[in-house]
């Protein structure tokens, strides 16, 4: 399978990496990891990729890493649909006090414009 990660620096994006990265060894994925700009982020993107390409020096997955510029939701559907990713995985969001789904801006945006499947990991 094609797949697309997108990482902006928020913990549950960071927790993402590690699933979609032990995924991709199991299921044999290609897999390309998009740093985006995330505002609700304190991180750095040049933080976040070189989080990223430590994560991925640790493992023997080939993943390529690109910055992606722009609105990080919009980016990340538009790759998907014009190099032909199966699916997009992103930071699941976090768990309200009444227990109902917190995600954001770019999550939303994705889930609700991606021509591919979502996976949303948590």
């Amino acid at each position: 399978m094609k797949v697309l990660l997108g990482v902006g620096g928020s913990s549950d994006s960071l927790t993402a990496l590690e699933a979609t990265v032990e995924r991709a060894l199991a299921a044999d994925d290609e897999l390309t990891v998009a740093v985006v700009e995330n505002p609700r982020s304190d991180i750095d993107p040049d933080e976040v990729e070189r989080r990223v390409r430590e994560e991925l020096s640790t493992v023997p997955v080939e993943a390529e890493v690109r910055r992606v510029e722009g609105d990080g939701g919009s980016r990340l559907v538009e790759i998907a649909e014009s190099e032909g990713f199966d699916q997009i995985a992103l930071g699941g969001g976090q768990t309200s006090p009444m227990g109902k789904i917190n995600i954001g801006s770019i999550a939303e945006f994705v889930l609700l414009n991606a021509p591919v499947s979502v996976h949303l990991v948590r």
